[in-house]
């Protein structure tokens, strides 16, 4: 069933295009594909629109999917608990971080050959690009705080100190960066010019903050939280408008703006959360897509509007408390479209 356009009534700057999308809900979005990839546990994945890849940030390599030709690169690259593989300069390269060796790499993404090897804090986890100032910011989980990173030189350029443990980050493109910091419950906002904190917005409510989704059309972010419910929060007040239930522990979230949809894959009970921003104090869950549980971090093509997942199965722990092992062969990655 195709979306209908009606005629353009402007709303907070939004087209009816977006009540049209909201209207039919996510009863069109279904897992349309699954892609198979080498087995190994995952992280973030990210989505280049230049080239049209995705690469998906596995344990010990940095996979890559070409998404209009399926063609599969199961290890561009090696890695050492790889948390990131962001694309930069246009898709030409990568940067990509490695928790278990305290370093980012840069990578040209042709032919993986690495550039450059940066330390940085304990635990680089996610990674974002400040258009700003054109600065890689590593957010470091476990110490260290935010460690700055001279893209074109391939050098450390810095550290932001900030305590916690740092999770997703987000840049407005207007010299701020929002950054979740898991164990505080809150989000720290830092002007990167300056290269400090500005400030730290609590949301009240939310536990383990991870993903973080920015609708800048909106004007607002969307923070994931561990205990099934996503804060919005204005970037001109730093106030939480409006508290919405999605599904448990979550890792990520992320926003089409095109569509004006956001997207919170929850691994604890195998469900994605589709949130419609029609403006900046309106927006709502839409709806729920069964996904597959532990299928907690995605990316969207702005093109076809496809939400692609990395997943796997897994079977029960040997012992009481213990870790479920992934089954051999089931890696795959959803491929969700309408």
């Amino acid at each position: 069933m195709k979306i209908k356009l009606f005629a353009a009534v402007a709303v907070f700057g939004f087209s009816t295009l977006t009540s049209a999308i909201a209207a039919e809900g996510p009863a069109q979005l279904e897992i349309v594909d699954r892609i198979a990839g080498p087995d190994g546990s995952w992280d973030y994945v990210s989505f280049d629109p230049v080239h049209r890849r995705l690469y998906v940030a596995h344990d010990t390599a940095v996979t890559v999917i070409d998404v209009d030709s399926g063609k599969v690169t199961p290890s561009l690259v090696a890695a050492q608990k790889a948390h990131s593989a962001l694309p930069l300069a246009g898709g030409d390269e990568i940067l990509v971080t490695n928790g278990a060796s305290n370093t980012a790499t840069i990578v040209n993404a042709q032919t993986g050959v690495i550039r450059a090897t940066i330390p940085t804090g304990t635990s680089p986890d996610a990674a974002l690009v400040e258009p700003t100032t054109g600065l890689g910011f590593v957010m470091n989980a476990h110490g260290g705080g935010i460690t700055l990173i001279d893209l074109k030189a391939g050098v450390a350029a810095g550290t932001i100190p900030l305590e916690g443990a740092l999770e997703f980050g987000v840049a407005d493109g207007l010299g701020r960066v929002f950054v979740n910091i898991e164990d505080k419950g809150e989000i720290a906002v830092i002007d990167a010019t300056a290269r400090k904190v500005v400030a730290h917005w609590p949301m009240a409510g939310c536990e383990e903050p991870s993903g973080l989704a920015y609708a800048a059309d909106a004007g607002v972010l969307i923070a994931a939280c561990a205990n099934g419910t996503a804060k919005v929060v204005s970037t001109a007040s730093g106030q939480v408008t409006a508290s919405l239930a999605i599904g448990e522990k979550p890792d990520a979230a992320f926003y089409d703006a095109q569509r004006h949809l956001a997207y919170i894959p929850s691994g604890g009970d195998g469900t994605l959360s589709v949130i419609a921003v029609r403006g900046p104090t309106d927006l709502a869950v839409i709806g729920t897509v069964v996904t597959r549980v532990r299928a907690k971090t995605g990316a969207v093509d702005p093109v076809t509007g496809k939400v692609y997942l990395p997943s796997a199965d897994y079977d029960a722990p040997v012992a009481a408390g213990g870790r479920p092992t992934m089954k051999p062969g089931s890696f795959a990655v959803l491929v969700l479209g309408r």
